[in-house]
């Protein structure tokens, strides 16, 4: 038995299939098979049921299970311990991150990023939907708004808004709103997937008047709402960062500016409990913690 055995456990004990845990380390399921055969023969109990639905864990699965997720962390703690000390920041950050903050925020970051830390292998796992940090192995989870959860460590590494836009093509046929009730003749683009993101911030007479907006093309990925605003489908709420370079290259036209609510809100950097303290990720963390704002204020 050896420790990369144990961290394999805890990964085949998080997924629930051998072939995901393959497949995550690019090896044959076999191989995966066989270091779990190797570790119940070492320990002389059965760790694992196998059915034809998936893997469960036995009674002594589940107390070895706990033994090898201590003994992972206190090496990675180790391993932080003489890294920091070394000032040699160095292994792979998994980082969840959405498809459009990974391409026009997050992407533009990297250059700086290895070339203070060349240590560092930053792999981006793209979704609009909420991972499970600890099931999918994610190091940090770049998230937006409300962070109430006793499950994460949440640090705040910048803020965005989010404005209206269409693309000239659009305007030029449809004409220009100039009123939110104006928009009830205009055609509107809403992701499929977040229907918080659908209710629309106005002010008006000097209050928040919220309205609920009914897509007449919605997508489920944020990057493929503005792609259809881009393309001259419709008028769609984007990221104000996001938004920013496109509205100089004359790409989108922002609309309804003096009505929209803007409202900021914090850019997140989530991270495990027992995991936030490591140098690898302190190093991501705190790099976004001082680039984000900076390239905020180049945007704007």
């Amino acid at each position: 038995m050896n420790l990369d055995d144990l961290r394999l456990f805890v990964r085949v004990a998080e997924l629930g299939t051998l072939s995901s845990v393959a497949r995550e380390r690019d090896v044959a399921v076999s191989q995966i098979s066989r270091t779990m055969s190797q570790l119940e023969a070492h320990c002389g109990v059965q760790l694992l049921r196998r059915t034809t639905h998936g893997l469960s864990l036995t009674a002594e699965g589940e107390v070895f299970l706990g033994y090898c997720r201590n003994i992972a962390q206190t090496l990675d703690e180790l391993d932080g311990e003489f890294t920091s000390r070394a000032r040699n920041v160095r292994g792979v950050v998994r980082v969840a991150v959405s498809a459009n903050m990974a391409q026009h925020v997050l992407v533009p970051s990297l250059p700086a990023l290895v070339a203070r830390h060349p240590g560092l292998t930053i792999e981006l796992q793209v979704s609009d939907a909420l991972v499970d940090m600890s099931r999918d192995g994610i190091d940090i989870a770049i998230r937006t708004g409300s962070t109430q959860t006793e499950e994460v460590i949440a640090g705040q590494i910048g803020s965005h808004g989010r404005r209206l836009y269409a693309s000239p093509a659009y305007l030029k046929k449809h004409g220009k709103p100039k009123h939110p009730d104006d928009l009830a003749k205009h055609r509107i683009i809403t992701t499929s997937t977040a229907p918080r993101l659908n209710d629309w911030p106005f002010v008006l007479d000097g209050k928040t008047v919220v309205r609920p907006m009914h897509g007449h093309l919605r997508a489920s990925s944020t990057a493929i709402t503005q792609e259809m605003a881009l393309a001259g489908l419709g008028i769609c709420r984007v990221h104000d960062l996001i938004a920013a370079p496109l509205v100089r290259r004359g790409e989108l036209i922002e609309v309804l500016a003096k009505f929209t609510d803007q409202q900021v809100v914090p850019v997140y950097a989530m991270m495990l409990p027992e995991r936030h303290r490591l140098p690898k990720i302190r190093a991501c963390v705190d790099f976004w913690a001082e680039w984000l704002p900076q390239f905020t204020d180049s945007q704007q």
